[in-house]
């Protein structure tokens, strides 16, 4: 896939990103539990916010509640099959990940 990679680390695209956005994914953390975005160095978590915009989502309010925001993965090379952040990934990361929700 070729596009403007938005996360070097994991070579996320601003394309994967907002397949994410359409599929549901509200949040750099929502991005991050679906492709890993963010979750290494997190210079990227910026952007991802960028990208995501400051519009409602609809799936927002189902976050808020505890629903499930997400209902698949969206396919391609980044999707993993347990779709959640790595337990090794860094402090720096999940730093940005906390102050960008």
């Amino acid at each position: 896939m070729t596009g403007v990679y938005v996360c070097s680390c994991f070579g996320i695209t601003e394309q994967q990103v907002k397949e994410h956005a359409d599929a549901g994914a509200c949040t750099p953390r929502q991005i991050a539990s679906a492709s890993k975005a963010g979750t290494d160095c997190g210079s990227c978590v910026r952007r991802i916010q960028a990208l995501l915009g400051r519009g409602s989502c609809p799936r927002r309010d189902l976050a808020d509640q505890g629903e499930p925001a997400l209902s698949a993965a969206v396919p391609g090379p980044s999707a993993s099959a347990s779709a959640s952040v790595p337990a090794a990934a860094s402090v720096s990361g999940l730093s940005a990940l906390r102050e960008a929700a």
